[in-house]
């Protein structure tokens, strides 16, 4: 099944004109059969009509040769073979000749069933016939088995033009005497010389390979000016969802198109509205909630009773460790940086370049390219990963898998792991699986948060040997 999606194309001109060129064969192969099957009806109508004047024309001939006294027949049919007055090729045989005779087909038949029917009409339904198809080359002429080749070409020049073809020709031998037949041989009228079904014309194929080359390029020009809103559109969207300033787009094509850029334009104006209240939001708690922490802190260190100024104090360090963390997480994940073209190889090694010496950290692979995104917010997520490596597992075991669909990071660890269960639970914040660990548990939240921000996703498996595996995946493609 993978394999038959894949000869489908992916972008939406790419479709438009595959589907496009098969409607186009199927209608263009429908009315050529019909086509086809008229030309050869005509063809065959008028094939008859040709048979039947052929077949008047030899009864007529053999009335002539009939009503002529014997001695005078041969005498007459030298004469009409030299002076060419006659469309067959004559001649008087005491048998009837023995030839190779051709396969019969459905237009062959035809001929010889008119042929014979008119000239039984003529000449009385009792008469000794045979009507036969030869090849040229098998062709003989008198008792002595002469070949066509073999005559003087004068004599067969005005019944027989065999060129530029060979075609077939219908030899007829009637008797009209005792010991007499009379043989005629004769080639069907343009354009039935052949008695060949013909396929479809050279015109008839050109007009059909020239039309759906019109066609085609009307349809891809037409795609392509429509389809220019939507790639806009789809640019758009990834550098939003990366975090970068987005111009309103353009209303224009379609109205359909039309209809979804203008609500784009409305969704980035309240998601960039969403993140400005955020931001100052956050900001706001930050500075309201410092104040009455410090202004606690002061009134705790007044307290007489020691016993009751240490569950103070650590209560308001749970609570300043909370807010620092929520406003970490806010400021970790909340970056504002252009897009740019990262250098991941470069940004890698220059992570593992303090370890180098140490074997705490190792790197396997490289990237093939440049990655679209914003380099502070891959840094730091890539970086809290294999800070999580080491803290947790004390080594970090890089592995780059890049393609032209992805790009793919594990970070594996020697570590305990992660019970099964809990595999998404530590990316929640403030979670943390060792309770004595310093830190606000927020480093894999942060890095997914990260991934997510670039259209990718962070993902855990526990080793089978031992350890955890941390796998970042980011799409090259816009999806």
């Amino acid at each position: 099944m993978p394999s038959r999606l894949r000869l489908v194309p992916r972008s939406l001109l790419g479709r438009m004109l595959f589907l496009t060129l098969l409607v186009v064969l199927l209608a263009q192969a429908l009315s050529s059969v019909i086509w086809l099957s008229q030309l050869r009806a005509s063809q065959m109508e008028g094939l008859l009509t040709s048979a039947r004047s052929l077949a008047q024309s030899m009864a007529a001939s053999v009335s002539y040769i009939r009503s002529l006294p014997l001695g005078y027949r041969p005498m007459v049919l030298d004469q009409l073979r030299s002076m060419g007055g006659t469309r067959f090729f004559v001649s008087l045989n005491d048998k009837p000749l023995d030839m190779r005779v051709l396969p019969e087909t459905p237009r062959k038949r035809a001929v010889l069933d008119e042929v014979e029917v008119v000239l039984r009409e003529r000449l009385g339904k009792q008469v000794d016939l045979s009507l036969h198809f030869v090849a040229p080359d098998e062709l003989r002429i008198f008792n002595s088995g002469l070949k066509l080749d073999e005559l003087p070409r004068s004599w067969a020049h005005y019944a027989l033009t065999l060129e530029p073809v060979n075609p077939p020709v219908l030899v007829t031998q009637i008797q009209i005497g005792p010991s007499e037949w009379l043989y005629l041989a004769s080639l069907m009228p343009e354009p039935y010389a052949s008695l060949e079904d013909q396929g479809l014309p050279t015109q008839q194929l050109w007009f059909i390979v020239l039309t759906s080359s019109f066609l085609l390029l009307f349809i891809g020009l037409l795609v392509h000016w429509q389809s220019r809103p939507l790639k806009r559109l789809a640019t758009a969207a990834r550098e939003m969802s990366l975090g970068a300033e987005v111009e309103p787009l353009p209303e224009a094509g379609g109205s359909e198109v039309v209809e979804v850029s203008r609500a784009f334009n409305s969704m980035r104006e309240r998601i960039s509205r969403y993140l400005s209240e955020r931001s100052q939001l956050f900001s706001a708690i930050s500075h309201d909630l410092r104040t009455p922490i410090t202004r606690l802190r002061l009134r705790v260190e007044l307290l007489d009773d020691e016993v009751m100024q240490t569950k103070f104090s650590r209560d308001l360090d749970e609570l300043e460790l909370l807010v620092k963390g929520a406003l970490q997480c806010v400021k970790d994940t909340d970056i504002h940086e252009n897009i740019e073209q990262v250098d991941l190889n470069h940004l890698l090694h220059g992570l593992v370049e303090p370890y180098l010496g140490t074997g705490q950290v190792t790197l396997e692979g490289e990237a093939l390219s440049c990655y679209p995104g914003k380099p502070l917010a891959l840094r730091r997520c890539i970086g809290n990963l294999v800070d999580n490596a080491l803290k947790y597992g004390e080594r970090a075991h890089l592995q780059i898998e890049d393609s032209s669909d992805a790009f793919v990071l594990h970070v594996d660890d020697e570590g305990p792991g992660v019970p099964e269960q809990r595999l998404e639970q530590v990316f929640e914040p403030h979670f943390r699986l060792a309770g004595h660990q310093q830190g606000y548990g927020l480093g894999l939240g942060i890095a997914r948060n990260l991934a997510h921000s670039h259209g990718g996703e962070l993902s855990l498996q526990n080793l089978r040997e031992g350890g955890l595996r941390v796998t970042l995946w980011l799409p090259r493609q816009a999806g």
